[in-house]
């Protein structure tokens, strides 16, 4: 049997975390149900911003869940693809743009 640090299972275990701090745990479960709520993005723009997020956070338990929850909220393949790729770019470009504090040391230090 292969394990990996990371078990499916534990997914379905999430809403446990209150078990060791109840108080900050419901506060959390509070604002996260507010936060996926319907309002001015709908849950399926939501379910997206997250699948996008998840990847540029890597967590394999926040890609599977909103995978599930693009998939249920009518999102596609190709779509779900774009968002992964949004988030690429801009973690992609984030690196670069940090480039230009590089090349400010190189020009500091060489003139």
């Amino acid at each position: 049997m292969k394990e990996t640090y990371y078990n499916r299972e534990d997914l379905d275990k999430f809403g446990n975390v209150t078990e060791f701090q109840k108080e900050m745990g419901d506060k959390f479960f509070a604002y996260y149900r507010s936060v996926f709520k319907e309002g001015a993005l709908t849950k399926r723009e939501k379910a997206l911003i997250a699948l996008a997020v998840a990847h540029t956070i890597q967590c394999p338990y926040c890609i599977d869940a909103y995978t599930a929850d693009s998939l249920k909220y009518g999102c596609d393949e190709e779509e779900m693809m774009e968002a992964v790729h949004v988030a690429c770019a801009i973690r992609g470009g984030a690196s670069l743009a940090h480039g230009v504090q590089m090349m400010n040391q190189v020009k500091d230090k060489m003139m």
